[in-house]
């Protein structure tokens, strides 16, 4: 009996010191998260440790992630932190039952981390950017410590540290009651803080009205709609359309303190801009497909909206920068967001003609936050990543000898044409359509080349043209649709399109890295 009480008390003990550990790991994640609320939401422990990772994830890993769990990716990454430091907060806690100092140290290593990360961030502001992570291990530090002398029995054997404190099972649990009480206020406050910076982003956007364009887009045509069930929307709704970024914490930019600076090798007139001067400028208004690169062949990271916003050529033009073919000294434009993101575009494909912008508007209304509010750049036919800069705030001109931007660095392509592609979006994989007529539709793309055909075939017999929907522009998507006499049996669909230069789309399967998908898109149904 004696050997059975020992080993409930041994039980007992370690459960008390895991909680122990996990109290003071959320005590330090909700002082650190008051702390950042104070100084920079921006820098609280989690979003820059979380930027870090996603920083050294190799690039094949990150579009594992994309794959996977899609738009929701950054709330995986955000939970499987906190899933690694409940584990470590654990072991820690169980750790300090017989080293109460090593147990505190090891929060204090957690510290250190998350200061060392924060520095490395490249929106970092500073030395102040470290005080969230140190301010919240220290109190972590301290209320491990102190659990930890509570949970460990007065008399405890020889060798364990704290055996002055001694605990009952009032005073532990009291002590447990109200740090879980103090870290929910502190992180409360701290939520509650980080909000409030938000605020003035929210008023700006709120009270931001857009001037009507100089040079509006023409009227979708009315057949560029198919009335085919199963069938997405011409244009994506600001809700539906695809969102594909590194930020864990969306921006929340004041559109009244924002700035756009334009400089760099070429540029004969420097100059800043605020969001006034721009809407004071003509603006133009285009549908516009984009396309992410780390879309999958028939995948849904595509969307198509109507944006309006300055052309980003008058812009350039206005600053002395000329493109390569006419002398110009820059041949990739680098711009930067507030988060430090930097995407790399040829200075030739910006400035020839093509409706590149600095976007203001999106259907309609200011930019969404989660597309870059106040000031976005798009460059119709490029993928995302060399184009598509959210929370605009620098434009440098540089050469591609002379800089890697972020995607760069990690293996994806310097120059990313979007290729010609096309989706089946009904019937969908495995459905079973019934004998007889069943339509087969999608959507093909291929920006500022536009789509002239696009082909289906059953299984493997003759490719057939589908009927195409009207064409809006050469930069947005096209919808078809082809009736098809289902008969019994499994069948496998497949589709291909044909741009406007001539090009079919290739057989040929490309991974997504590093310069995007390709191969024909299929679906297999059975039809009873």
């Amino acid at each position: 009996m004696r050997g059975v009480s020992s080993f409930r008390t041994t039980i007992v003990r370690a459960v008390r010191g895991a909680l122990a550990g996990l109290l003071a790991g959320f005590a330090a994640l909700a002082v650190a998260e008051l702390v950042a609320g104070l100084l920079r939401p921006a820098a609280g422990p989690v979003t820059v440790v979380g930027g870090a990772v996603i920083d050294r994830t190799p690039a094949a890993v990150k579009d594992f992630a994309i794959r996977t769990f899609g738009e929701n990716d950054k709330v995986v990454l955000r939970l499987g932190i906190l899933l690694v430091l409940a584990l470590f907060a654990v072991a820690l806690g169980v750790l300090a039952l017989r080293y109460r100092r090593a147990g505190a140290a090891g929060v204090l290593v957690f510290g250190l981390v998350g200061a060392a990360a924060a520095l490395s961030r490249p929106d970092s502001e500073g030395a102040a950017d470290v005080l969230p992570s140190l301010a919240g291990t220290l109190a972590g530090a301290a209320v491990l410590y102190v659990l930890a002398g509570k949970a460990t029995p007065a008399g405890s054997p020889s060798g364990v540290e704290g055996t002055g404190g001694g605990w009952s099972r009032r005073g532990f649990l009291t002590a447990a009651t109200a740090t879980a009480v103090a870290a929910t206020g502190a992180g409360a406050l701290g939520r509650a803080l980080s909000g409030q910076r938000g605020r003035g982003a929210l008023a700006s956007r709120d009270r931001l009205a857009l001037p009507a364009p100089a040079s509006p887009a023409p009227p979708v045509p009315s057949g560029a709609q198919l009335k085919v069930p199963g069938i997405g929307a011409f244009t994506t709704s600001n809700r539906d359309f695809y969102r594909v970024d590194t930020a864990l914490v969306v921006p929340k930019v004041d559109a009244d303190a924002w700035r756009l600076r334009v400089h760099g090798k070429g540029v004969a007139r420097p100059r800043s801009y605020t969001l006034d001067q721009l809407l004071a400028r003509p603006l133009i208004e285009r549908d516009i497909t984009l396309a992410c690169v780390s879309n999958e062949v028939g995948g849904p990271y595509v969307g198509n909206a109507r944006w309006l916003g300055v052309p980003l050529t008058g812009l350039l033009s206005e600053c002395g920068v000329m493109p390569p073919s006419k002398g110009g000294r820059a041949d990739q434009l680098v711009a930067r967001s507030v988060d430090g993101m930097t995407l790399g575009s040829p200075v030739e494909d910006v400035m020839d003609g093509r409706d590149a912008m600095l976007a203001v508007g999106m259907n309609g209304e200011p930019l969404p936050f989660d597309h870059g509010f106040p000031v976005r750049m798009l460059v119709p036919g490029l993928y995302g990543y060399v184009s598509a800069c959210k929370w605009i705030t620098d434009i440098e001109l540089t050469t591609f000898d002379a800089y890697d931007p972020y995607w760069v660095k990690r293996a994806w392509a310097r120059r990313a044409p979007i290729k010609t592609q096309s989706r089946i979006d009904t019937p969908k994989p495995f459905a079973r359509p019934a004998v007889g007529t069943v339509v087969i539709a999608g959507v093909a793309w291929a920006q500022h080349r536009g789509i002239t055909r696009v082909e289906v075939r059953v299984d493997d017999g003759p490719w057939q043209e589908a009927d195409l929907a009207a064409q809006d522009s050469l930069d947005t998507w096209r919808q078809w649709s082809h009736r098809w006499q289902a008969t019994p049996g499994g069948h496998t669909l497949s589709v291909r399109a044909t741009d406007g230069t001539g090009a079919v789309q290739t057989e040929q399967r490309a991974r997504t890295i590093p310069d995007g998908a390709s191969g024909w898109h299929s679906v297999f149904v059975t039809v009873p």
